[in-house]
């Protein structure tokens, strides 16, 4: 109901405080100025009653501005017919300040609303130069105090304006970022399936043959029909599967992104890349901790990749003279710190879709942890941490 009422714009605070302030300053002014002579009030009633009307005028002024300034200039009018022009109310004069202002910030000046709030200042302008023993000072007066009201409504919409498109502008660049995150996120995931399915693709080409193999060396015994008809399943199942895979592949290969089935590099091929990117110019430094142990091939490429996301940033962002490596193979776990002297190497402003997004999806994908910040001093850290469990509960 009340919603109705105000036209979807209910009071605020603000609007309660000033309407509380009008009407309470004008009840002290029309009371404590009863009396008969200059400057007194002989008949407060009207102007008490004309104060409390004002004061609702100022709850609705957000919903219908001009029409509670029009009214509000028609109650001064009123009242000066009933008092015989014998006193002028503050709280009208405050009041109609109030509503220029909340006219002018209502509309774009160059709207027709706006036009037609200009209408209404004149309109109350003029109402105002009606009162008794107004001179020339008075008009002037009264001029800037209406000129600024209206002036600062003004002002106050282009600020509204312009904070409303900077907040549209923030929300559409928040959203644009998040989608780039997020087609960043498919394109490593697609990457990372394309080389994992490379390692699929091999194992199960090897246990396929490895079954083919055994079932040949069982012979043409018929007590071993059954074991034969067995492994021909599991066999024919690994050739259907690698069937599939390679029809995947395809398709994950269809935006031409031109990666070949060669054999997908691990850790051993780790001394590689690190000469490679001495080449460029920072120094590295590379250090095992404990005994290396073998790994699955899809964590194995998994922390070469990470190394290499992160080698890579150094060279694209960071300006390092110098990177330390420490792999540290554990009874649980395999760690990975890269350390670099540069300003800094999150590696996610491109919007490629590589860097931090890709490490950490390498590492998650593993049950793993990565964490990735500016060093207190200089320098960049990039760690992380790869249970070595079985892959099925990791």
């Amino acid at each position: 109901m009340l919603t109705k009422l105000f036209r979807g714009r209910p009071p605020t605070w603000a609007d309660l405080l000033l309407s509380l302030a009008v009407t309470v300053a004008g009840l002290v002014e029309s009371l404590g100025r009863q009396g008969i002579g200059y400057e007194r009030i002989e008949n407060p009633a009207p102007m008490a009653a004309g104060a409390i009307l004002a004061g609702v005028l100022l709850l609705f002024r957000r919903a219908f501005p001009m029409t509670a300034l029009l009214t509000l200039t028609a109650l001064g009018f009123t009242l000066q017919r009933l008092t015989i022009g014998e006193y002028y109310a503050a709280w009208h004069f405050y009041s109609t300040l109030i509503l220029l202002h909340t006219v002018a910030s209502a509309a774009e000046s160059r709207s027709r609303r706006g036009i037609a709030g200009l209408g209404c200042l004149l309109v109350a302008y003029a109402q105002l130069q009606i009162m008794p023993h107004v001179d020339v000072p008075e008009v002037l007066i009264t001029g800037i105090f209406v000129g600024v009201a209206y002036t600062s409504g003004i002002l106050l919409r282009r600020q509204m304006d312009r904070t409303a498109r900077l907040a549209q502008l923030s929300t559409r660049l928040e959203m644009e970022r998040e989608e780039r995150t997020r087609w960043a996120v498919a394109e490593e995931r697609a990457r990372i399936a394309r080389e994992l399915h490379d390692i699929v693709s091999h194992n199960v080409s090897l246990m396929t043959l490895n079954v083919g193999t055994v079932r040949r060396m069982l012979g043409d015994s018929p007590e071993r029909e059954r074991e034969r008809a067995l492994l021909l399943g599991v066999e024919q199942a690994g050739r259907e599967t690698i069937g599939e895979l390679r029809l995947m592949l395809g398709m994950l290969r269809f935006s031409g992104d031109g990666d070949s089935l060669t054999p997908q590099p691990g850790l051993d091929r780790l001394d590689e890349l690190v000469a490679q990117v001495r080449e460029a110019g920072p120094q590295i430094e590379l250090r095992i901790i404990g005994t290396p142990t073998p790994l699955s091939p899809g964590l194995d490429l998994s922390a070469y990749r990470l190394i290499q996301e992160a080698l890579t940033n150094v060279l694209k962002h960071a300006s390092a003279s110098g990177v330390d490596i420490t792999i540290s193979y554990g009874p649980a776990e395999l760690s990975i710190l890269v350390i670099n002297d540069g300003a800094g190497s999150d590696g996610d402003g491109d919007g490629g879709g590589h860097g931090l997004i890709g490490m950490r999806e390498r590492t998650e994908m593993h049950g793993g942890e990565l964490t990735a910040g500016p060093i207190v001093g200089g320098g960049y850290r990039v760690f992380a941490r790869f249970p070595l469990s079985d892959p099925v509960t990791a």
